[in-house]
């Protein structure tokens, strides 16, 4: 457990590393963006479970609200939240099936966003994660608070964004990630 959680954290370190590096010497271009500076999103999520998370979930679905403010024509501080849906997943061992429960979170992260190229961007978000239900049948059925770590890269217009990234919840001795693919429908405010 330990080798993996230093794997993790080699591979985020190595990401960040990368995501500036390419941040501060691309050839920034300006974004075609309306004149107004706030801007709201409402998206649908695709979620891929990965680490432990995986042993109780193979895929997930989510709805997210996302509060974006303009800070620069390339250049965007964003505020999201939402629900994830994690459905269970039936194993099979020795002593027969076992399904296990849905189990949902809801993500509260704030971010920024940056235009690479003509419409692409880098973006990056940190907050927390509150579980909604206890999947790992604690005695005390407590839930836990997850730190969320989550670089990503999409493509945007005035109207539609389309995003993905890797999400890692950690925390509590208990951590996973997902892989999310969010499309969303934005417009000014």
């Amino acid at each position: 457990m330990k080798n993996t959680t230093m794997k993790n954290s080699t591979k985020w370190i190595a990401t960040a590393a990368t995501a500036v590096a390419i941040f501060f010497s691309a050839n920034v271009k300006a974004q075609t963006v309306d004149k107004s500076a706030w801007r709201l999103g409402v998206g649908v999520e695709g979620l891929l479970p990965t680490g432990n998370l995986h042993d109780v979930s193979n895929v997930g679905i989510g709805g997210t609200a996302r509060l974006q403010y303009g800070i620069d024509k390339n250049v965007a501080l964003m505020l999201t939240s939402g629900y994830y849906n994690y459905f269970g997943k039936t194993v099979s061992d020795a002593t027969g099936d076992i399904k296990y429960p849905s189990f949902g979170l809801v993500p509260v992260k704030a971010g920024i966003k940056a235009f690479v190229s003509d419409g692409i961007y880098l973006s990056g978000e940190v907050g927390a994660g509150f579980e909604t239900k206890d999947v790992y049948a604690r005695a005390d059925g407590s839930k836990d608070t997850k730190l969320i770590l989550a670089p990503g890269i999409g493509w945007a217009n005035k109207t539609w964004d389309v995003g993905a990234r890797y999400e890692n919840f950690s925390g509590q001795g208990n951590s996973y990630g997902t892989v999310g693919l969010r499309i969303a429908y934005g417009f000014s405010l």
